[in-house]
């Protein structure tokens, strides 16, 4: 019979699970300050003021979920290292390669931008939840709780990028002529 353990449960201070919690750790703190980074590319090949505006408003939030990760480790008691996160190395690669291969200036390229953002905040939206639920068996509670502010914001973000592809960004790309 599987044990159980209830929310807040304190795990062993040495665990497999805490040196599983912690290397996730160091994979998003990774992730988020790539994003630091691919954020303003981003934002600068969008068209749509809505999304540009979205793009620079996520990368402010995105600094804070840097810090927050960096109190993360200071409440753990570890050094806030970084481990590359392949899977957002890839996402943001695709973003790039997107800019690459779509006109600059149309629909089509939103729609590509919007995409590669909530693909990003999908790995998010799947980490940190993880995260948070691991931080409780952990018997981290204010850990779960930041986790859980990050999470949320994370959410609201795919939820802005989903609500300007359905506002007018997917229609203006269909309706864009395809290329000779």
């Amino acid at each position: 019979m599987a044990t159980q353990f209830t929310s807040g449960a304190s795990g062993s201070s040495d665990s497999k699970l805490k040196t599983f919690f912690i290397d996730a750790l160091q994979d998003i703190y990774w992730a988020e300050k790539k994003l630091v980074k691919t954020l303003p590319k981003l934002q600068e090949a969008a068209t749509s003021s809505q999304l540009k505006t979205a793009f620079s408003n996520h990368l402010e939030q995105t600094k804070t979920h840097v810090t927050r990760l960096e109190k993360v480790f200071d409440l753990i008691g570890e050094p806030a290292n970084t481990k590359k996160c392949h899977a957002m190395a890839g996402i943001a690669d695709e973003g790039n390669d997107l800019i690459d291969e779509t006109e600059e200036g149309t629909a089509q390229r939103d729609v590509g931008l919007i995409f590669a953002g909530q693909k990003a905040e999908h790995y998010e939206i799947a980490t940190y939840g993880g995260l948070k639920q691991l931080a409780k068996t952990l018997g981290y509670n204010e850990v779960a709780e930041t986790l859980d502010q990050t999470l949320s914001e994370e959410k609201e973000a795919d939820g802005l990028l989903t609500q300007i592809a359905e506002s007018g960004v997917n229609y203006e790309a269909s309706t864009e002529p395809q290329e000779a």
